[in-house]
Order: C-alpha cells, then sequence, then structure tokens
C-alpha cells in the first residue's frame, strides 16, 4: 500500500534545539507533544500543611510496577517549588486527574502563592483523607493515583521524580464492571493541555481503530492488491 499524501510531503523546517534557549524550546516542544495530561500534585509540607500544583511535564510509564513521573520546576529565582520540596525520596504524593469542570480551579493553583500558603485554602478546594497514604486527595477530581516516590533524577535544570502508583480512586458512575476493571474514560471527562499557557483540550472526542495481527495484516494487503 502506498503511503498517503500527508506522509510523503518534504516540506520541513528542523530546529536544532542544542543551539535554542530554553524559552523557544519550551514554546516549540510544548506546541507539539500535545496532548499532555496533567498532573495536579497533592503533597504535605511543614506542619502538614497540604500544597497542590498542576504540572503537565507528566506521563504513565508502565504497570508492573505502576511508575508515573512528572516534573516539578524551579520558582523564578531558581528556588525548588513546594511540590519538589515536600516529595523526600520515599515520600508520597496524590496526582489528582482534572476534569473539565475543575479547569479553572486547577489553573487557579498555578498561581505562585508563596511558600507556606496553602492553596487549597485560598481556593476553597476540599480535600479528603487518602487510602493508601497519608497525602490527601481533591475531593472533586475523578481519579487520583496514591504514589510513593522511587527515583528523583536532576538533568540539567530539568528535575524528574518517578513515583510507584499504589492506589488508585476512581469516581464510582465510571466504573463500567468493577470485578473485569472496565472503565468509561469518556465518564471522568478529563482534559490536557496544548500548547501556550492557557490552552487546554477536552478528551472526549476520541476513535477507536482495532489493532491487527500480522496474519490480518496479510490478509487486508491481499485483498487490496
Amino acid at each position: 500500500m502506498a503511503p498517503s499524501p500527508e506522509f510523503t510531503s518534504t516540506a520541513f523546517r528542523h530546529f536544532d534545539l542544542t543551539e535554542l534557549p530554553n524559552t523557544a524550546r519550551y514554546k516549540l516542544l510544548t506546541a507539539t507533544v500535545v496532548p499532555r495530561p496533567i498532573a495536579w500534585v497533592c503533597t504535605l509540607g511543614e506542619g502538614d500543611v497540604p500544597n497542590l500544583a498542576p504540572y503537565s511535564f507528566f506521563g504513565l510509564m508502565g504497570s508492573d510496577p505502576p511508575i508515573v513521573t512528572f516534573a516539578p520546576g524551579d520558582r523564578a529565582d531558581g528556588t525548588p517549588k513546594d511540590t519538589a520540596l515536600n516529595i523526600v525520596p520515599g515520600g508520597e504524593f496524590s496526582v489528582n486527574l482534572v476534569s473539565a469542570a475543575l479547569a479553572q480551579v486547577m489553573s487557579d493553583t498555578a498561581t505562585d502563592f508563596p511558600h507556606g500558603v496553602a492553596e487549597v485554602t485560598q481556593l476553597g478546594i476540599e480535600l479528603e483523607p487518602g487510602v493508601r497514604i497519608a497525602v490527601p486527595r481533591v475531593r472533586a477530581s475523578p481519579a487520583t493515583l496514591e504514589c510513593v516516590e522511587v527515583q528523583t533524577l536532576q538533568i540539567g535544570k530539568t528535575r524528574i521524580i518517578l513515583g510507584e502508583v499504589i492506589g488508585l480512586s476512581l469516581r464510582a458512575d465510571a466504573v463500567l464492571d468493577e470485578e473485569r476493571h472496565y472503565i468509561d474514560t469518556a465518564t471522568l471527562d478529563l482534559i490536557g493541555r496544548m500548547g501556550g499557557r492557557g490552552d487546554y483540550t477536552r478528551t472526549r472526542d476520541g476513535f477507536e481503530i482495532a489493532r491487527m495481527t500480522y496474519a490480518q495484516w496479510q490478509e487486508r494487503e491481499g485483498s487490496q492488491g
């Protein structure tokens, strides 16, 4: 089968990221690697003061064991953000996924509140206790991953936290079959980050492509020959 026309174009622009400043790299990559899921990370600071902040440099890396990773950056003055300070080796944190209904308040938690000021108190966000961890979860979040830090990498100015997911809380109406672990993802109504500081997308506009075995691929190609 011949490739479709969109895969044969030679009109490309190449950017040498090793020659560009960080601001340019950030703009290019965040506009290209989309959509990105949002980790609304809750941690506990000094005196068990909760901290809640969103990160879209985030992803699921595996299931055996289940690992998530996200990259909390630094403040403008170069000091680590509260999330990074609060997650000590072996420390606990919750990753709350963000529905469309929570988009605005999630964005509000990205405000540069002073160190030690609880976003949840300022914004009236309700928390509830975690199940497997001492860190609470956002009550209105449709899905929460309860995590334990397993490794933190520092590569240049990029900090990468890897956490093992030891618990998952899902809104009950999204669980189609608890025994067979069938989930109605669309019901969660999650959003993702697109390019730009305030650009988001919904995840309900999905489509399905059935996977083929090699034998099925051969049969399809033969029928089209």
